[in-house]
């Protein structure tokens, strides 16, 4: 009896296993749990999803060999052609699995297969994957035929019960295609679904609704179907469908993008920022060149990470790309910013994936570098730094109310009325032109925001001091008098328009270098000579253009009323007026002020700019077809093929070195190849002329060239899309809703591309559906 009592307490305590989030399910077959584990009433959703994204095949440059009979024997790429309907490959424990006896496994109870328990690794006995499929009736078989009659839309048991005439399925069709219009029109602009209240009586039911609202009304036939007029259970606009038809758009895109990188090489780019919710998020960006020779950057997700450390960061990328069926071995380039979570040399994101994969080499993100090259000599300097902390405070005295910010504008707009009546023209108006201008911030975090602030300062320099003058006329409070006061004088000082001309010339140089460096498709060899040709620029300003550099100064000082210095006087320290200087007030403008800022900015560029010294881009600086091939090195570019041991074995070292002197030879010889200014020209100009099959080895190293990363600005554009998707009042969304959201905003030069059958086909096969079509 105790027996008895003890095993109904155990039978009572077991738990049917709860719901899982489809999407986070592992794509490795390696590591998947048995189907069985699975909740009963979910597992045909696991199995959909399954078979949706397909049979897990990576084809990877080289497979890991195993030593079997005393010989090496290795899993073949040419085996997924012979068996792509099932056979999957798992990197992490090289073995063969089925996906088909996978799924239904449990349909035959304890039947063991190697192709489904522990895996196939027997890479000398090719004979048993003909053996597993075996006869007519064989366990495979029947377990394939399941699988298409779980995708087949009419197999289902719920079409077998509600029978639909064809009227109805041509109404579904209707209802459903009007959704997804909808939806996607939404999904580009980057606008909420939902409102407040979706009551039939709301004068607001929220985008989605009233956007099809307005369909029904512009169209009779689709009036009759949607909406109050729709069957109850089947209006195809409930909270559920509308995230159904975002995650189907969501996947649409990204087959897309993988279809477009197919088996080739790519790059990374992450950088993680908070939310609106204050959520970590991490994105993800990959850099491959496609089939036209052209370099793409595409947007693959967004991952909420609740821990920001580097093993957390390297996780999440190892779950994305399982999920998406990348691999790392691809993998040949990173880029980062210079946080030390994410470029530490030693327990980095970086270093992580150079222990897994040495080709992927790092590069820290030009453009950030770039910025740190400005705040270095804003802080370093005593003399710009007094400058940037006297346009802080203008900023916070300016800035701080409407009315004077207010004031600012209307100066702004009187001076140049006044300067067109002077002058008698008419002034042009639009996109960039006499636009109203207000002070900016300088953050060191912001590119490119010290040239704004500089820039707007020489612009609205009159309205400014206009505007101060007015602050300290009407103001009340004593403080703000004071500095409004002190402001004023500040900013008429010869030492303050000096700055202000130097560092508007010295950041405008490296505003238009960061632009150049912010193009999706730059390619490394070319922003390594923007940024030689910015510091060189700056070394002949510092030695030829002192002279007319001062003459702009003191022209400015005329037209404003600024005192002038006379260079001829002696210097006087104002700081310590009693003190001797020895030196006249030229000698101190040009040597301590003017060549020191200089030098400063030089040295900069060449202590954060060292990639272009190492080997790897000396290397590559060989391939560039600027100047008729000038740079073309054969022994350096065999030691470039030589730093991608994966790419490149001893064989295709030893054929590029022939396959080289008749690249250059029948390149040299085409005019089509003549005035190219970069790599990325050269790689498309092959591919339109059919020459990268000729030149198969060389086109592959072109590749591995232009998929390094240049900028992570593609990451950071994805962040502004976030915070237009994800904004204060969409603060609740969900993160699979955001991830989806993102991709279709961010890409949606490919979401246009994405048809209504192709969405209504992924939609129905995504779960069973009450109607079909």
């Amino acid at each position: 009896m105790d027996r008895f009592v003890v095993r109904k307490v155990q039978a009572s305590s077991s738990k049917t296993p709860e719901y899982v989030d489809v999407n986070t399910l592992p794509r490795d077959p390696g590591e998947r749990k048995p189907i069985s584990s699975y909740n009963p009433n979910q597992r045909d959703d696991i199995r959909r999803y399954y078979l949706a994204k397909g049979p897990f095949q990576p084809k990877l440059q080289t497979f890991k060999q195993t030593i079997i009979g005393g010989e090496s024997r290795r899993f073949q790429a040419s085996w997924y052609d012979t068996y792509k309907n099932w056979l999957e490959y798992s990197e992490a424990k090289d073995r063969a699995y089925c996906l088909c006896c996978y799924l239904f496994k449990d349909y035959y109870g304890n039947h063991k297969d190697a192709f489904v328990d522990e895996g196939f690794n027997s890479w000398n006995k090719k004979a048993r994957f003909g053996r597993h499929v075996g006869q007519v009736n064989s366990i495979h078989n029947n377990s394939y035929k399941k699988c298409e009659d779980l995708v087949r839309k009419n197999q289902s048991i719920q079409s077998v019960f509600v029978k639909q005439s064809d009227k109805q399925k041509h109404e579904y069709r209707l209802r459903l295609s009007a959704s997804i219009e909808v939806a996607k029109t939404l999904l580009s602009q980057g606008l909420p679904f939902r409102g407040h209240d979706e009551s039939s009586d709301s004068l607001n039911k929220g985008n989605f609704l009233e956007i099809l609202e307005l369909l029904g009304r512009q169209s009779e036939e689709l009036g009759n179907v949607i909406l109050g007029n729709a069957p109850g259970n089947s209006k195809m606009t409930s909270p559920t469908i509308q995230l159904d038809i975002k995650h189907c758009f969501g996947e649409e895109v990204l087959k897309q993008i993988f279809e477009d990188l197919g088996d080739d090489v790519f790059s990374l780019l992450v950088d993680e920022s908070s939310d609106v919710s204050k959520k970590e998020q991490m994105a993800v960006v990959i850099r491959y060149v496609d089939k036209y020779g052209i370099v793409k950057e595409r947007f693959i997700g967004l991952v909420h990470v609740t821990d920001t450390s580097a093993l957390s960061l390297k996780s999440a990328i190892d779950d994305l790309f399982s999920r998406y069926g990348l691999s790392l071995s691809k993998l040949r380039g990173q880029g980062y910013d210079g946080a030390s979570n994410m470029a530490g040399e030693f327990n980095g994101l970086r270093a992580l994936i150079l222990k897994e994969n040495p080709s992927a080499f790092y590069v820290h993100c030009f453009a950030h570098q770039l910025q740190l090259v400005v705040v270095a000599v804003a802080k370093k300097h005593g003399g710009v730094l007094r400058f940037f902390n006297t346009v802080a405070c203008l900023t916070n005295v300016i800035c701080a109310s409407c009315k004077r910010q207010d004031k600012l504008r209307e100066s702004q707009k009187n001076k140049l009325e006044e300067k067109k009546k002077n002058l008698e023209i008419e002034f042009s108006t639009g996109t960039g032109l006499n636009q109203e201008l207000s002070l900016t911030r300088a953050g060191d975090t912001r590119w490119n925001s010290h040239y704004k602030t500089v820039s707007r300062l020489a612009t609205l320099y009159d309205s400014i001091i206009e505007v101060l003058e007015y602050v300290e006329e009407t103001s009340s409070n004593s403080t703000i008098i004071t500095q409004a006061g002190g402001l004023i004088e500040d900013l008429r000082r010869y030492d303050f328009v000096f700055y202000m001309h130097l560092l508007t010339h010295l950041l405008d140089s490296t505003n238009n270098l960061s632009q150049s460096l912010q193009r999706k498709d730059q390619d490394l060899l070319n922003a390594m000579s923007l940024v030689t040709s910015t510091k060189h620029g700056l070394e002949d300003f510092r030695l030829e253009s002192f002279p007319s550099f001062l003459e702009t100064v003191n022209s400015f000082c005329d037209t404003h009323n600024v005192q002038m210095v006379n260079m001829d006087d002696v210097y006087i320290n104002l700081r310590n007026p009693r003190k001797k200087t020895n030196m006249t007030c030229r000698h101190y403008y040009e040597y301590d002020c003017f060549n020191t800022v200089v030098d400063m900015q030089i040295q900069e560029f060449g202590n954060r700019f060292n990639e272009v010294t190492s080997e790897l881009f000396t290397c590559m600086a060989c391939l560039s077809p600027c100047d008729n091939f000038a740079s073309f090195d054969i022994p350096k570019i065999i030691r470039l093929a030589e730093m991608y041991p994966c790419d490149f074995d001893e064989e295709d070292r030893r054929r590029l070195k022939v396959e080289l002197t008749i690249y250059i030879d029948n390149l040299k010889g085409d005019i089509r190849f003549d005035n190219l200014d970069g790599l990325s020209s050269l790689a498309r100009l092959m591919v339109e002329t059919k020459k990268h099959h000729s030149f198969m080895l060389v086109y592959r190293l072109l590749k591995l060239t232009l998929v390094l990363p240049v900028a992570t600005s593609s990451v950071e554009r994805c962040f502004s899309g976030m915070k237009i998707v994800k904004s204060d009042l969409r603060n609740r969304i969900g993160d699979e809703n955001l991830n989806d959201s993102c991709i279709c905003y961010i890409e949606k030069e490919l979401l246009k591309n994405v048809t209504t059958d192709d969405m209504i086909d992924r939609f129905q096969k995504m779960k069973t559906r009450r109607e079909q079509v």
